[in-house]
């Protein structure tokens, strides 16, 4: 069965022969996504040009269950990240 997601080692991996070592493609992979962190907790929002906007979200609290002893549980509220992708990433 083929894998269908890309996990952080992947990003790395295809930068790595983009750039040609796999040292300075972490330390690529890593800056990006800690610069990305940085905007959102700095302004709630980080819109990258032709791939897509991330924002924070305040989610609700919410009614959930216990998997195993589907007893009934109060889950409170939190921040989540939502990832909307430009029109160019979808065609």
């Amino acid at each position: 069965m083929r894998r269908t997601t890309m996990n952080r080692l992947d990003v790395i991996k295809a930068v790595a022969k983009v750039v040609g070592s796999k040292e300075q493609a972490a330390e690529a992979v890593q800056a990006a996504f800690g610069t990305i962190r940085a905007g959102l907790d700095r302004d709630r929002k980080v819109l990258i040009t032709n791939f897509g906007t991330f924002r924070l979200q305040q989610r609700r609290p919410r009614l959930g269950r216990n998997p195993r002893t589907g007893q009934q549980v109060s889950v409170p509220p939190r921040i989540g990240i939502r990832f909307k992708a430009s029109r160019n990433v979808l065609n």
